[in-house]
């Protein structure tokens, strides 16, 4: 029993402050808000047009603002109050749900509503991320990091449980309606959260032009041994490693002839195996060669991938979907570690909008992509094609001796550059 303790202890060690904590809570009810929204809207586009392509149109325009403008929201983020930041996102996002929810309660929706108004969130989100990945670090001490980060995967992956079950349940039940209320209604739980919490970073004043500091950043990325391979790596990741969840209608409907209740099982069944990859790295003691693991973590993510789009059992392609689920969060969790324990806090901001940029940069291109091929060859080929093409980026990279290298280097030199 001790032991036990001991490890549940080590396990959630972040909770003990209290600031996380409050940031944990609102965050959690927010993102279940989101998956709601997000299971009716992703099956309802799908529904209206009958084409794979709006799907990856549609997540395409939710984040072709943060490619747009991440950058400058990080040089923000290390100017300016980011609780402040983070609150102007949120209201931006609260609002667009409750539009929405109008649009649909008065039954006069239509697709290019539904793309203008992903477009809109996307860009509180260009301003609210970069905000948001340089507040958490400030909310724990540095040795508490790491946990923290895992912490905040199981927070979002929790959401994605608890949110598309309750997404099938309002969307059943009630209507889209409701699922866009909701989610509207949950932007409460982190105002409140955000207005409550004590926040020690105290920007610094600067008289540099925005480019100037998006420069420094970017130079910052460049000579901070291990970084750029880390960024490039984010991008892969989301390219290849996300085509499960943004094309999921498009399986069940074609593949296993189902309806919502499938789409939601997968769903649920991706969101508890990313719970489970996230437990195991914040339970993790410190872990030799980190980047190394996070190769091999892609190694299986992709393997995983490609025999989920080969699948025509559903209880194997809900062994699979789980499966993946754990190797995509762990090796991101493990990833965004190290990125955050590598930079120093005065440029939090602007270089973690440089990996969020390259880690969002990913999920448009591969989902226009795919969108463009999959009518062509077909759900499974252009999803099996995914995943192997991510085995390969994962071996390429283990087996290129300056990648090696810098993976090393930048293990070595973590707690040298933790402020």
């Amino acid at each position: 029993m001790p032991l036990d303790r001991s490890v549940l202890r080590r396990t959630f060690r972040a909770f003990e402050h209290r600031n996380f904590r409050l940031m944990w809570l609102g965050a959690l009810a927010s993102t279940i808000g989101t998956f709601v929204q997000q299971f009716a809207q992703s099956w309802l586009v799908y529904d209206l047009t009958k084409n794979p392509f709006y799907l990856g149109l549609d997540l395409f325009l939710g984040q072709l603002p943060i490619i747009l403008f991440s950058l400058v929201g990080g040089v923000f983020a290390d100017r300016i109050d980011r609780r402040k930041m983070l609150l102007a996102s949120q209201y931006i996002q609260m609002t667009c749900a409750f539009v929405l929810a109008a649009l649909f309660y008065s039954h006069r929706v239509q697709i290019w509503e539904i793309l203008s108004l992903s477009f809109v969130v996307g860009l509180g989100q260009s301003f609210g991320g970069p905000a948001y990945s340089a507040l958490l670090p400030t909310l724990v001490p540095s040795e508490d990091l790491a946990n923290a980060i895992a912490m905040n995967s199981i927070q979002f992956n929790l959401a994605r449980v608890l949110g598309p079950a309750l997404g099938g349940l309002a969307y059943s039940t009630l209507g889209a309606t409701w699922c866009f209320t909701l989610n509207g209604v949950s932007f409460i739980a982190v105002i409140g959260s955000l207005l409550w919490i004590q926040v020690r970073f105290v920007p610094r004043k600067s008289s540099e032009s925005i480019l100037t500091s998006m420069k420094e950043g970017l130079s910052f990325v460049r000579q901070r041994e291990g970084l750029i391979t880390l960024v490039f790596l984010a991008f892969f990741t989301t390219a290849l490693g996300f085509s499960l969840a943004g094309f999921l209608p498009v399986i069940v409907q074609t593949v296993f002839h189902g309806g919502p209740k499938i789409y939601q099982l997968l769903l649920m069944c991706s969101g508890a195996g990313s719970i489970v990859g996230a437990l195991a790295v914040a339970s993790s003691q410190k872990l030799k060669e980190q980047g190394y693991l996070v190769l091999w973590t892609l190694v299986a993510l992709g393997v995983a991938t490609t025999g989920f789009a080969l699948s025509r059992w559903l209880v194997l392609s809900c062994l699979l979907i789980f499966l993946s689920g754990i190797a995509l969060m762990a090796s991101a969790s493990l990833m965004l570690s190290l990125v955050q324990l590598i930079v120093l806090d005065h440029m939090r901001g602007r270089v973690m909008s440089v990996y969020n940029l390259a880690f969002r940069l990913g999920i448009p291109i591969g989902s226009l992509t795919l969108g463009k091929i999959i009518p062509t060859v077909g759900i499974s080929t252009a999803l099996a094609g995914s995943g192997l093409a991510l085995v390969a980026v994962a071996l390429y990279s283990m087996t290129a001796t300056r990648g090696a290298a810098m993976f090393q280097r930048s293990e070595t030199g973590l707690d040298k550059a933790t402020p």
